[in-house]
């Protein structure tokens, strides 16, 4: 197997808004710095909680989901960390838009999370997330989501912040009243 994901993630550099190529991040890229994208979606239309949080999507496809937050008071328990609860949410969200695209654009549930909380952000950090399932191809698909603290000076990932795995259940039938939903995810989805 060799090195773990968190080592081989945490060396890494990389710009907040980049996205490795398919496969890349699994198979420990090199440490160039990658370009940004060439556009970045609008996170209010894809999920307004991460938005209301000032999170930002940088790409979504249904092999990677990645995104970026300044933590701010308002993602932080009273003593200026980042909520623990944020970061749980962070990974349903990234896991769940990605197995939405992989699906085909179908309807997904989360069943089932369980993350690690390694080390804590405080008010002021960035943080950089990044989604890969480990299986996406049947109904129940399995995504590994990582948080990192990054160092601005050198925009490389300083610490593991948290490693969750979610479990979702996809490839379901969209309601009537949220087709809308898949409009957007449609707009910005790399296929």
């Amino acid at each position: 197997m060799g090195e773990s994901a968190t080592n081989r993630y945490l060396s890494q550099p990389i710009h907040p808004t980049a996205f490795p190529a398919p496969g890349m991040a699994r198979a420990g890229a090199s440490n160039i710095p990658i370009p940004p994208p060439r556009f970045k979606p609008e996170t209010s239309e894809l999920d307004a909680p991460l938005h209301l949080l000032g999170f930002q999507i940088d790409v979504l496809s249904a092999t990677t989901v990645t995104g970026h937050l300044r933590v701010t008071d308002s993602c932080c328990q009273p003593f200026k960390m980042l909520h623990r609860g944020v970061s749980a949410l962070i990974a349903e969200a990234l896991s769940s838009m990605g197995a939405h695209v992989a699906s085909g654009f179908k309807r997904v549930a989360g069943i089932e999370i369980s993350i690690n909380h390694h080390r804590s952000a405080t008010v002021g950090d960035l943080v950089y997330a990044h989604a890969e399932p480990l299986e996406a191809a049947n109904p129940i698909q399995v995504w590994e989501v990582w948080l990192w603290k990054m160092n601005e000076s050198t925009m490389t990932r300083e610490a593991l912040l948290a490693s969750s795995k979610v479990t979702i259940l996809s490839y379901m039938a969209v309601p009537e009243n949220a087709k809308d939903a898949v409009l957007a995810f449609r707009k910005y989805a790399k296929l």
